[in-house]
């Protein structure tokens, strides 16, 4: 018994033999006679300390469960009935499609078009592989109207080795490529070609690329990943351009922090054998080096996401013999805030860089450009941006932006002039070839996209994006207002499927320029190109696991808009073909 509870019953005995004690108290008036009143006892208790230490509490008595018998009564009846043995209801279990490391496409339609492609990739060993991708693009051309050979093709063969380790991963890529265009693009909207003019010109151009690479990436390391490249890139006008970058980044975290740096060395160096008009030493030579890095921090707390940084870049030019050496700061801020966890998310940045611009990608964008561009990089000055993203439903993903850009000595496409007194003797001297053009741009865009996914079996798409343009050239040569685009795929069965694209451009402006010795002046015809769009459509057959059969329609409307100032694309298009997939 502890003490505690001992002064309790102590204080109780005392209270009690108190009352007793008062109520047995003589009266000296009353006499001798003795009285004996009796009182009940009414104890009171007084307040007590809490005890400060927490009891332990032996439950394991009190959590066992009783354990509970049930008794069935049962007694026997008569019954002729004899129950049949049961089965247990199967489930239906969805058949796990089989994936296959190969496949080999081929497909034929009208314009004499051609479309192959070939995948292979091989595992060495648990760790090592190998695979090559063989890729083939061509049609013999017949656009209505067309005066020159429009016929085109693209094939390329792209070869890898790769490696998985436990720390660290790495692959080298070897790759070639061979195009063929035409400069078809005649303005026989503005002039007259009789037949000798056609016979003389040879419209065709080569392109050639050469480029060998190689990536390595780091686990657990300070070291994140490094990616470089070389590219030689000719054309049959004597054209060539080299190219070598190099592009290593590392992060690491500090007190919850993380930092981030990227890292570049970029050089494009080449020469085109003449210029347009082809003077006297004409050729022309450019190179370009640049130095850069990135670093920003990103900080979290909460929803809040945010990564700042500035870019710094150094860039040294030599356009023919003329040098220059300049240095460039841009933004780097971007954050995010979730407002309504992912159904409703902010986001909002300020970003801008140095672009290097080669002969090579200028030729991807528009393959009907003269040999004799001037190459210089885009100064991306900065890029304002607000925007919400998010989800309006599981199913249903939207994103919508609005920016402020801008650009110094932004590339613009713009036809060439047509000079009869030109003594270059190219097929691309006759206003159906396209020059590279810089100057300044501002742009006010507007971006908006939806998804949606109905079901595994059925999903839409579409996006659209708006822009204002301000220059101190006459137009913004070649930069749609609108672009709008928009797709729908479904399955209609197990084995059929099917699909639509649409996409719509809005309209463009080009100049259109001819001089002649017996013009007192140049003719300058600025041109609007009607906005125009394309509907495409596909259906494909599975008729197992390996073997698909497909059929392609594009330009279903068969407009023969024009994509680029005189140069009409080709009409309806089809292409039917089949898939087949494998392993070794």
């Amino acid at each position: 018994m502890t003490k505690t509870i001992q002064y309790k019953i102590a204080l109780l005995l005392l209270l009690a033999g108190s009352q007793t004690l008062f109520a047995q108290k003589k009266d000296e008036n009353l006499g001798t006679e003795v009285v004996n009143v009796v009182k009940p006892y009414t104890p009171t208790i007084s307040d007590a300390f809490k005890v400060k230490e927490t009891p332990t509490i032996d439950d394991e008595d009190n959590t066992q469960k009783k354990e509970i018998q049930y008794n069935i009564f049962s007694f026997p009846v008569a019954s002729t009935f004899t129950p049949s043995k049961g089965k247990a209801a199967g489930v239906d279990k969805a058949q796990k499609e089989k994936l296959y490391n190969n496949y080999a496409t081929l497909g034929f339609g009208n314009y004499a078009a051609v479309n192959g492609e070939l995948f292979i990739t091989k595992n060495l060993s648990n760790n090592e592989y190998v695979a090559g991708m063989f890729r083939h693009m061509s049609s013999q051309g017949g656009i209505k109207d067309v005066l020159l050979d429009d016929k085109y093709s693209n094939t390329s063969l792209d070869l890898t080795y790769g490696s998985k380790q436990r720390d660290f991963d790495w692959n080298a890529d070897l790759g070639y490529q061979h195009q063929l265009y035409n400069w078809y693009g005649l303005p026989t909207e503005f002039l007259t070609f009789d037949d000798n003019m056609i016979a003389a010109i040879n419209p065709q151009q080569t392109y050639q690329t050469l480029k060998l690479g190689a990536r390595l990436g780091m686990k657990d390391s300070y070291f994140n990943e490094a990616s470089l490249q070389f590219k030689r890139f000719w054309d049959a006008k004597g054209s060539a351009e080299n190219r070598f970058f190099v592009k290593p980044s590392i992060d690491f975290e500090f007190k919850e922090n993380k930092f981030k740096a990227d890292f570049v060395v970029d050089y494009v160096g080449g020469n085109f054998e003449k210029d347009y008009f082809n003077l006297p030493e004409s050729e022309m030579k450019y190179s370009y080096l640049t130095f850069g890095v990135q670093p920003s921090i990103i900080l979290k707390e909460g929803d809040l996401s945010v990564q700042a940084g500035a870019g710094l870049f150094y860039n040294m030019g030599k356009l023919n013999n003329e040098s220059e050496g300049k240095f460039y700061i841009y933004p780097q801020v971007k954050a995010s805030y979730k407002v309504v966890g992912d159904v409703m998310i902010a986001y909002a940045g300020a970003e801008g860089g140095l672009k290097q611009n080669t002969y090579a990608d200028f030729v991807g964008e528009n393959q009907f450009v003269a040999p004799n561009l001037v190459i210089a990089p885009t100064s991306e000055q900065y890029d304002i941006y607000v925007g919400l993203k998010g989800k309006l439903a599981n199913n249903v993903a939207y994103n919508v932006r609005g920016s402020y850009k801008s650009d110094d000595d932004k590339a613009f496409f713009k036809s060439n002039v047509y000079d009869t007194a030109n003594t270059n003797t190219e097929g691309y001297i006759y206003g159906n070839s396209f020059s590279v053009v810089y100057d300044k741009l501002k742009t006010i865009s507007f971006f908006g996209e939806l998804k949606m996914d109905f079901s595994k079996n059925v999903t839409f798409g579409i996006n659209g994006t708006f822009n204002s343009f301000t220059t101190d050239l006459e137009q913004a040569w070649n930069m749609p207002t609108v672009k709008v685009g928009a797709d729908f795929d479904f399955n209609i069965t197990e084995k059929w499927y099917a699909g639509t694209n649409v996409f719509f451009v809005g309209e463009r402006k080009d100049q259109f320029m001819y001089t002649d010795i017996a013009l007192t002046e140049p003719q300058i015809k600025t041109v609007t190109l009607d906005s125009y769009f394309d509907l495409n459509a596909h259906v494909g057959y599975k008729h197992n696991e390996r073997l698909t059969a497909f059929l392609k329609a594009n330009n279903l409307a068969s407009q023969n808009y024009q994509r680029w100032l005189n140069y009409p694309v080709q009409g309806f298009q089809f292409l039917i073909g089949a898939s087949y997939k494998f392993d070794f």
